[in-house]
């Protein structure tokens, strides 16, 4: 009998590696059970489309533990990377979930959503998880370090940006502005491409010494490459369906719990889109990895203004009902270049405290309580 039983037992399916470390990380992690609400957004999505209220609030659970996956995954690529790399990739995967969202609005014709996810965006990442992060760091660690030149590198794009976005912006009223300003946002995103094109070869290529960590990261267990790469590829891809019906949902459920479009594609869109960077962020604070976390907050809101938002301007004459413009309403160009100005005032000493997040997420705060009671007219 022990010998069926032991025959029995070898021939009984073992799960495998990939499945092992999931295991593992729900048992150390327990905020990793929500990943049940994955399959379940997605199968009530397709019975019950019109199910808005309760698709929101699935898909904010869902989006959650996903969120957490990517950030450990990304953390172990960047301890092989360092953390300038690293930055960039999490950047560049979380910008991704916005990009799939952006262009699913855009082939919509909803510009109105897909300039207010932008704008937000950009500020999210430049006030929210820039503030968060030093918070969260500094309640843990009296003072920490950063390569103020990375902070000021990314600050200086920001910037750019924002020119390129207020120089559109300014001639709304003036005569056939409309024709303009197809063209002159056209050749904008070209030029803004370009300029980040050459940034990353600056930052990561010719200069990359200039961008070298300067904290003491503490040492943590890491995953291998493999496994890192394939969860990443994985939870990007669940993340983007997430948040697709997510966004496919929001509205309609904001409606109902009293939140005006506003506050909804400015603070609400890109908080639950950029969930998966900031808990990344979050998580390298802590551990003391300032570097990561400002690479991540600055350089994800840097890649949104000179590479996204481009890129949905020219995908726009291919996809969309009418081209795009870069014309952004007043209200959001001036809480760009004051989150811009913020942080580039914020960072510049190259130390991060916990009361300097605290400043950061004051400005935020600005921003959310004037746009939940009073809105734009127009976005």
């Amino acid at each position: 009998m022990g010998n069926v039983q032991q025959i029995h037992s070898s021939k009984s399916p073992q799960p495998s590696g990939l499945a092992k470390r999931l295991i593992g990380e729900v048992r150390q992690a327990p905020l990793l059970a929500l990943l049940v609400f994955v399959p379940a957004v997605l199968l009530i999505e397709l019975a019950s489309p019109d199910a808005h209220t309760l698709l929101f609030g699935l898909s904010v659970l869902a989006i959650v533990p996903l969120a957490a996956l990517l950030s450990r995954a990304t953390e172990a690529v960047s301890v092989r990377t360092g953390d300038a790399v690293g930055g960039l990739l999490n950047a560049t995967l979380g910008n991704l979930t916005e990009l799939v969202i952006s262009l699913a609005a855009l082939q919509a014709g909803q510009y109105q959503l897909v300039k207010a996810s932008i704008a937000g965006a950009i500020v999210t990442n430049t006030l929210f998880m820039l503030g968060g992060a030093f918070l969260l760091g500094g309640l843990k660690h009296h003072v920490q370090d950063f390569n103020r030149i990375n902070a000021r590198f990314q600050s200086c794009l920001l910037f750019l940006a924002t020119v390129a976005v207020l120089v559109p912006s300014l001639i709304k009223n003036v005569d056939q502005a409309s024709a303009v300003s197809s063209k002159l946002s056209l050749g904008l995103s070209v030029l803004l491409i370009a300029v980040y094109g050459l940034g990353m070869l600056f930052s990561l290529k010719t200069h990359r010494e200039l961008f070298a960590s300067v904290g003491e990261a503490e040492e943590h267990a890491s995953w291998s490459l493999s496994v890192s790469v394939a969860i990443l590829l994985v939870v990007t891809l669940l993340v983007a369906l997430v948040s697709e019906v997510f966004v496919g949902s929001v509205q309609a459920a904001a409606e109902q719990m009293g939140m005006t479009p506003a506050f909804v594609g400015f603070i609400i869109v890109a908080l639950v889109g950029g969930a998966a960077e900031m808990t990344t962020a979050f998580s390298a604070a802590r551990s003391n990895r300032l570097d990561l976390s400002v690479g991540i907050a600055l350089g994800s809101a840097a890649q949104i203004a000179l590479f996204v938002a481009p890129v949905l301007v020219i995908t726009s004459y291919f996809l969309g009902p009418a081209p795009m413009s870069l014309q952004f309403w007043p209200g959001a160009v001036t809480m760009m270049l004051i989150a811009t100005m913020a942080a580039t005032f914020l960072s510049n000493g190259g130390h991060g405290t916990w009361y300097i997040g605290v400043l950061a997420l004051a400005v935020y705060a600005i921003f959310g309580l004037t746009l939940f009671l009073l809105p734009p007219m127009v976005l």
